[in-house]
């Protein structure tokens, strides 16, 4: 039986609390007002900050986005998103991510190869084996990237109290979102996105997904966290704004982005962002951003006033919007604008 997902957020926050403070930050954010705390996978292992984060939260759903799926196996994903599912007492929302070629291959040294078919099947794995301990049938999962045939009872947890936890999928292509409709609970939009490419590319690459899998919309969650250059002073305003336009740049230098660009007709700026960042000419990249591409990818502004942009913009789009906070230390400032989101989708 799959569980509910519990405390599906309206208004989440994206925040790296650092080393040792994630207890600490958690607390603060679920007394905050927050729905939702979403940990990447960058320096630190999400799963198990959120482990725990379970342990001094009580409604806050805890989620990962992303937790680099090809960076380990089906079953070493499967066991920890089992036991942080249990410490946060059915709280836990998977969000697995391909990461792209050069980090699996050569950061993790693991395999890869077609991306999207090999998430579908990490996703089909994750579940087959989760079927096997919480309905103790055999274990035989032989697919063409992952084969699991092997559970002795000793290494069999038996059922999660709680449920298996859902699983969602970050992408930002087609064909990704296309096998979150089919195998997931949900999709995780990348913040390299546009309510343009959104409504016109991915939402429908979803759809066939579900009608893939005979499921309907209702059946799956989008998330999005976009990107957001505000503050409550102009000086907080403008650094946001730089902030933003290396994000942008970064992002849109990787070949596997490229395709946000295109449909605005700024394939040219790929090229040249590209060719700046294998010179490591990150200053250079960030100039590339005119307020012309800052408006489509980011909503500028006061606070207050990003807030209202934030419904407008996504709410229609999405089940639950996440803000990526810069700091821990200004969580509070956030309340204003999640308590507007909140009330608005």
């Amino acid at each position: 039986m799959r569980s509910e997902i519990v405390g599906s957020p309206r208004f989440g926050v994206t925040v790296d609390p650092g080393m040792g403070r994630v207890a600490e930050v958690a607390q603060r954010a679920e007394a905050v007002g927050f729905d939702g705390l979403f940990l990447g996978e960058t320096s630190h292992d999400p799963l198990l900050l959120l482990a725990a984060a379970s342990q001094t939260t009580s409604t806050m759903a805890l989620g990962t986005s992303i937790y680099v799926a090809f960076a380990r196996t089906p079953m070493v994903t499967a066991v920890a998103a089992n036991d942080v599912q249990a410490l946060s007492h059915g709280r836990l929302q998977l969000g697995l991510g391909s990461q792209v070629k050069a980090h699996i291959t050569r950061r993790f040294s693991m395999p890869w190869s077609r991306p999207a078919a090999r998430m579908r099947e990490y996703v089909q794995a994750l579940h087959a084996i989760w079927d096997t301990w919480e309905n103790g049938s055999a274990l035989k999962f032989e697919g063409e990237f992952y084969q699991h045939t092997l559970m002795s009872p000793i290494f069999d947890p038996g059922p999660n109290p709680f449920g298996r936890p859902s699983v969602q999928i970050a992408g930002v292509g087609e064909a990704m979102a296309r096998v979150a409709g089919e195998v997931a609970d949900g999709l995780l939009v990348h913040s390299f996105v546009t309510d343009r490419y959104l409504e016109e590319v991915v939402l429908p690459s979803v759809e066939q997904g579900l009608l893939n899998s005979g499921r309907s919309r209702s059946d799956f969650t989008i998330g999005v966290t976009p990107m957001l250059a505000s503050g409550t002073t102009d000086e907080e305003i403008a650094d946001a704004r730089e902030y933003v336009r290396g994000q942008i740049a970064f992002y849109g230098s990787t070949p596997s982005y490229r395709g946000v660009l295109d449909l605005h007709g700024w394939s040219g700026l790929h090229e040249k962002l590209h060719e700046l960042s294998r010179a490591g000419e990150w200053d250079a990249m960030r100039e590339l951003i005119d307020d012309e591409v800052l408006a489509e990818f980011a909503i500028v502004g006061p606070a207050e006033e990003a807030a209202v942009a934030l419904v407008e913009r996504w709410g229609t789009v999405s089940d639950h919007i996440s803000i990526a906070a810069r700091s821990v230390e200004n969580l509070d400032a956030w309340r204003a604008i999640g308590t507007t989101v909140s009330q608005g989708i």
